[in-house]
């Protein structure tokens, strides 16, 4: 399975289907992912950088909502000294079979276990860093405390967690100017305004956003010391929270 050019949205759909990571989005995910995401390379690199800062021993990492496991070679190529474990998870067939590829071509998977699951119910082993690289906003709005609550259980002591969302804002002047701002980054880089549409009303009722206020308390409510803003482009925004 070869990257190609996402052009899922390129011609009108008599009706658009509901967002979904099957082998459609797979195939194209590494181009749809930059060409939607503001600063998503330079997240990912960073997140490497806060893996070699935060990881402690004898404690595993997290990459929960791995999808092809950029985060995941991100975290292991920058601890290859302390050797932790990396644990990545998605609920993705399509997703988890090509990681496993990449994984293995990247020469990682003696040190990354890939699992296939919902990321909010699974047990959590003691980890010093989990990342939620734009994952969260995908899980039910219901579901996200309890789920929130127990990862921070399981994260030790200094341990952080990163959050990687699209946020929004509740001032209605303030959304709608960012939200446009997205859209201009994405004609940008190449989509045509019937693809930003077709794909805004697929990902309707999936990709529920959040204020950072909900998510700066949802997190101290979890338990996490500190919160810290590294990362914002326009509606996305990326946390650091410390336990």
């Amino acid at each position: 399975m070869s990257d190609q050019q996402d052009n899922i949205y390129a011609t009108a759909h008599q009706q658009v289907a509901r967002f979904s990571f099957d082998e459609t989005v797979v195939r194209v995910f590494p181009d749809m992912i930059r060409r939607s995401v503001p600063g998503y390379p330079s997240i990912i690199d960073m997140i490497g950088v806060l893996a070699a800062r935060y990881a402690q021993p004898d404690t595993c990492l997290y990459d929960l909502g791995c999808s092809l496991g950029a985060a995941t070679t991100a975290m292991a190529a920058l601890t290859a000294e302390q050797g932790n474990p990396v644990v990545a998870v998605d609920n993705s067939p399509a997703m988890i079979h090509q990681a496993e590829t990449l994984l293995a071509h990247a020469g990682l998977s003696e040190r990354v276990r890939l699992l296939e699951g919902d990321v909010a119910e699974m047990d959590f082993e003691p980890c010093s860093m989990a990342v939620l690289n734009f994952t969260l906003q995908f899980i039910a709005p219901e579901r996200r405390d309890a789920f929130i609550e127990r990862l921070a259980a399981a994260t030790v002591p200094g341990g952080i967690l990163v959050l990687s969302e699209k946020i929004r804002f509740e001032d209605e002047a303030e959304n709608a100017l960012q939200t446009e701002l997205h859209h201009a980054f994405k004609r940008n880089n190449g989509y045509s305004d019937l693809e930003i549409s077709q794909k805004r009303t697929a990902l309707e009722n999936v990709l529920i956003p959040e204020t950072l206020a909900a998510h700066e308390a949802r997190l101290r409510k979890a338990g996490y010391q500190h919160i810290h803003v590294w990362f914002r482009c326009f509606n996305f925004m990326s946390l650091l929270a410390v336990r």
